[in-house]
């Protein structure tokens, strides 16, 4: 039977599709982790109350971008290239959606619309992160190799999305809410079609790793098919409401150390 604890217990149980999960997973951190550093180096004077957590916000990437890197060497295996056809953060960046890599090599402060279009694009691709996290707790939260940095990461994950729908519905309320909405909407519509494209190229690698026959990768291009069919209809719509969160102020502070993997 086919199930995403069948699949990822597949990939934890080889070496060569663990190397690339990891090194994909740690790559696309690791940029996560650069992309806030800058934008918080760069936040405006009229914005700069958002700095340390946007630089909370980018400690907490780089940190997991370390966690996959120590669980790849806990197998003594190196990282290996990530394919660009897999590279999510890229390949949403050519869809214009987020802050441009080129804007933010730049010294010179931003905007008070860039932080806008950062933070409503991070409620999109944090709202992903979140989900994929609870679902990996849910199958391998126990796990003695993966669970314990599984764990950890989701609730970084869960920090983050709250803070951007805090920090989103402040910046509404002082009469950015249509620009806000606008870019939810564009970057939701963008992120499903590019998270389709990354998971199809990533299951091809896994695939072609695991020597998976064709009926199943054929299967489970269905599936991630479907899955976009859904999310096209209507359940992006998920990555576009505000609601505060219960947990207020989740970035405040340093954030917490990386466990012992």
């Amino acid at each position: 039977m086919l199930s995403a604890r069948s699949i990822f217990q597949e990939i934890v149980d080889s070496d060569d599709a663990y190397q690339l999960f990891c090194s994909i997973a740690a790559s696309g951190e690791r940029q996560g982790g650069w992309e806030n550093a800058r934008i918080a180096a760069l936040v405006p004077e009229s914005m700069r109350r958002l700095a340390p957590k946007i630089t909370r916000h980018g400690a907490d990437e780089d940190k997991h971008g370390r966690i996959f890197g120590a669980l790849l060497k806990k197998r003594r295996l190196d990282p290996v290239p990530v394919p660009p056809e897999t590279d999510y953060t890229m390949l949403l960046e050519k869809r214009g959606i987020g802050l441009a890599h080129d804007k933010l090599r730049r010294d010179e402060p931003l905007t008070e619309e860039d932080i806008v279009v950062y933070l409503a694009h991070s409620r999109v691709t944090e709202q992903r992160a979140a989900d994929q996290m609870v679902m990996l707790v849910k199958h391998f939260g126990d796990h003695p190799e993966v669970g314990r940095a599984i764990r950890m990461i989701s609730a970084d994950e869960d920090n983050h999305l709250a803070y951007c729908h805090e920090e989103l519905l402040r910046l509404a309320a002082a009469g950015h809410g249509r620009r806000i909405q606008q870019v939810l909407w564009e970057s939701a519509l963008n992120e499903i079609a590019v998270h389709r494209d990354v998971s199809l190229a990533v299951m091809g690698h896994m695939g072609r790793l695991l020597r998976w026959p064709k009926a199943k990768s054929a299967a489970l291009a269905a599936g991630v098919h479907g899955m976009y069919a859904y999310e096209r209809i209507g359940g992006w719509r998920r990555m576009v409401t505000l609601a505060m969160p219960e947990r207020r102020g989740a970035l405040d502070g340093p954030p917490t150390p990386a466990p012992a993997v």
